[in-house]
């Protein structure tokens, strides 16, 4: 039995630890079972999925250029020229990752299923490997609800998804997470007839929930939403498909009807497939395994880093993660993500942005002050005629520390990158005013928004 400092699960995050320990000397083993090594991003979520929405904003901004007084026309939309550019960037990219892997210096590299066996012993293969630290880095997998019918009908995820190669007349997208919201978006522009169906009273839950309104509100002009709808079959009819749903407060069922149907209801750790419990790893109640603030799960010297954890299910998280995780490990450390500084956004139309506390989550333990302000209150977004957009600032009145800010409208991903840096030095709102915002630039959105703060 081969025997390591440390085994890596994973490829995506994994590979920061791979080549950190590595480069100090460690003796090191990947495990990925493929056939796509470098991760769910790279391959199946936040890469190729933006390529297909950036095409999706360009449609939209020609659709809306008339009111700016350009007579703009859409000639054709070329579905598959589309696709064929993202499979051709995502898969130059999986190839640069496997063969910079296959490539490492002494990495031994195992292509294949595994499990844990006890303790620090996996089963790669046919074969046995051991190590002294084990960073489970594996990843999840779209979440398939147990709704009857669904197992006799074709139907696509985010990673089946990639691989149409023509354009669906019509769509019902189960769940309005941020997944289903966003590849709304995108085959509502492609000219698909779109229908969501959301079983919460409301589309991406875990935003603020005016923001959440708006989004509702400008999406409900290019589809069908639908909230409270439980589904509970889907069956053939035809040469289409037909979606049950059932009213979550009548208890009244709905039908839909589409050629296709995606399911975006969530996501589950890939922990069950390594077989975690054998170690004594704890998982919680949905299957993401525990760990504590130094990412290290309920086996000592065995961590857990990105989507295996559930913590915050962000590229951008995961990599930061894994970079705290072996640098604590080499140089007996203690460092933490400080969550409440990691953004995430949600690439709608319009997109959403968001890092910190939600305004109901920060009044359980602050007294708040809370600023609003509308694109159109600045230069910049009177130019623009963006007359919904908005940004919201959640600030605690005694330390005037910010607490939370949240953004709907065009950019917000990138305004958004201003209050991450201020919240990752302190977060005192005086910070933001110190620095000279150009004007006009959409950028003064920010300290405009901190000069509205409030009590609600």
């Amino acid at each position: 039995m081969k025997e390591y400092d440390v085994i890596v699960i994973g490829s995506g995050a994994g590979m920061l630890v791979v080549e950190e320990a590595l480069s100090h000397g460690a003796k090191v083993a990947l495990v990925d079972k493929g056939p796509r090594l470098g991760g769910t991003c790279l391959n199946y979520g936040c890469i190729p999925s933006k390529m297909l929405i950036h095409a999706a904003d360009r449609v939209m901004e020609i659709q809306k250029a008339r009111e700016l007084g350009i007579a703009a026309k859409l000639e054709d939309i070329d579905f598959s020229a589309i696709m064929n550019r993202m499979r051709k960037s995502r898969d130059g990219g999986e190839k640069e990752v496997s063969q910079g892997i296959r490539h490492l210096d002494g990495l031994d590299f195992f292509e294949s299923e595994a499990h844990l066996v006890d303790g620090y012993t996996m089963e790669v293969g046919k074969e046995r490997i051991k190590g002294d630290r084990i960073f489970i880095a594996s990843g999840s997998r779209p979440f398939i609800p147990p709704i009857k019918g669904l197992e006799t009908v074709p139907f696509l995820t985010n990673e089946s998804v990639l691989e149409l190669t023509g354009k669906p007349e019509s769509i019902v997208i189960i769940g309005g997470g941020y997944i289903g919201v966003e590849y709304a978006h995108f085959f509502a522009a492609m000219g698909a007839k779109v229908t969501v169906l959301e079983m919460a009273d409301r589309l991406v839950l875990s935003e603020e929930p005016e923001m959440a309104e708006l989004l509702l509100g400008e999406l409900s002009k290019r589809m069908t939403i639908s909230l409270n709808a439980k589904v509970v079959e889907v069956k053939k009819e035809g040469n289409g498909i037909k979606v049950l749903a059932e009213d979550a407060a009548s208890g009244k069922q709905k039908e839909f009807a589409a050629n296709t149907v995606m399911v975006a209801i969530g996501r589950k750790s890939n922990a069950d497939l390594l077989k975690v419990e054998n170690t004594g790893i704890e998982v919680d109640k949905k299957g993401f395994i525990k760990v504590d603030e130094h990412f290290q799960t309920s086996k000592k010297n065995i961590f857990a880093i990105g989507d295996a954890n559930g913590e915050q299910m962000f590229t951008h998280a995961a990599n930061r993660e894994a970079a705290l995780a072996i640098d604590n490990v080499l140089h007996d450390g203690k460092a933490t993500i400080h969550r409440n500084s990691v953004p995430h956004a949600v690439y709608s139309y319009p997109p959403i942005a968001s890092v910190g506390l939600a305004e109901q989550a920060a009044k359980e333990n602050h007294k708040v002050v809370v600023g609003t302000t509308r694109y159109y209150a600045v230069a910049k977004g009177e130019a623009m005629m963006e007359k919904e957009g908005f940004a919201k600032a959640i600030v605690d009145k005694d330390s005037e520390r910010i607490l939370g800010f949240h953004i709907v409208g065009p950019y917000a991903p990138m305004l958004i990158q201003e209050v991450v840096n201020a919240m990752t030095s302190g977060g005192q709102v005086n910070e933001l005013y110190e620095g000279i915002h150009i004007h006009p630039a959409l950028s003064e959105l920010i300290p405009t928004t901190l000069s509205e703060l409030h009590e609600t």
